[in-house]
């Protein structure tokens, strides 16, 4: 049973995925988002990791995609939220995303994974906490810098000249 709701776990997210790039309309790519961000959290549960899942449905849905959405909605510069569009551009992005698309499974098919018994979860919240303000915290600080740039660049996108 948890194999079959792993595959569709992997299955929404990898096609929610393809309908956030591939999607003509800025606000269901904006939902086909949502679930990729959703599919991915259920994928670190399944990972036993609950606080980076957690972390995931706070972080980039509670916060990143809601500025993404009230971007979109508030910003006067665009008229219809329509990005459809051709360009000479797309057959490269498509074979070079084609070509790191073989890699990651050449390399997925060809590492020896460690298949055995559970891994021991002795990670807690005290312990991340505590990882987080001491040997990672230049990484966080960086982290936090990234999402004030993006809340004001989505509050100069939404504010009228």
């Amino acid at each position: 049973m948890a194999e079959y709701l792993f595959l569709f776990m992997a299955a929404l997210v990898i096609a929610s995925a393809f309908w956030v790039v591939f999607s003509p309309n800025l606000i269901h790519s904006a939902v086909s988002l949502l679930f990729t961000l959703f599919g991915t959290a259920g994928l670190y549960v399944f990972l036993y990791a609950d606080f980076i899942a957690a972390t995931q449905i706070v972080i980039y849905v509670g916060g990143i995609l809601v500025l993404i959405i009230f971007g979109v909605m508030l910003t006067s510069k665009i008229d219809s939220p329509s990005i459809a569009s051709s360009s000479a551009n797309q057959f490269i992005g498509g074979m070079g995303a084609f070509a790191i698309f073989v890699m990651q499974v050449a390399v997925i098919f060809n590492t020896p994974w460690n298949i055995g018994s559970e891994q021991s979860r002795d990670a807690t919240v005290g312990s991340i906490g505590k990882l987080l303000l001491t040997d990672y915290l230049l990484p966080f600080e960086i982290i936090s810098i990234l999402l004030l740039a993006a809340l004001m660049g989505a509050a100069l996108l939404s504010r009228r000249n």
